[in-house]
């Protein structure tokens, strides 16, 4: 299974995968930049360099800096990795920034139930925009 993160909801989109994984499907996801999280963005802004700032550089936690790694790091959460069953179930996503050319001529799938349209506000922000702005040097 493909699916186009372009538009959906990072924690919703993470639920529903992780579900699917432990199933024992294999998924892809592309198009990790323009997956959005909810929230404002003042508070997703800060709270993000506060878990990023916690802890040591050399015993973690570890938060990364590209989108793909984001969005694996928020479906692991989702998913009892510590077990055998969870670390096989991590083993069957692939997710990209953008799409990669193995991929091009594949038909991608989305997720309606959890787009982004669902929000009745527009308190969200794009991952890749929260990565940057937190991020920058």
């Amino acid at each position: 299974m493909i699916l186009d993160a372009s538009n959906l909801i990072v924690g919703r989109l993470a639920s529903i995968v992780a579900k699917k994984l432990l199933l024992g499907e294999i998924i892809d996801i592309v198009n990790c930049d323009k997956a959005v999280v909810s929230g404002k963005k003042e508070f997703l802004i800060l709270d993000y360099k506060r878990k990023r700032d916690m802890g040591t550089f050399v015993k973690g936690p570890f938060y990364f800096r590209s989108s793909e790694r984001y969005v694996k790091r928020v479906i692991r959460g989702m998913v009892d990795y510590k077990k055998d069953r969870g670390r096989k179930a991590l083993k069957r996503i692939k997710c990209y920034s953008d799409v990669p050319e193995k991929l091009k001529d594949k038909k991608f799938e989305t997720l309606k139930e959890a787009d982004v349209l669902k929000i009745k506000n527009l308190n969200y922000m794009q991952v890749r925009k929260l990565l940057d702005f937190v991020c920058k040097k």
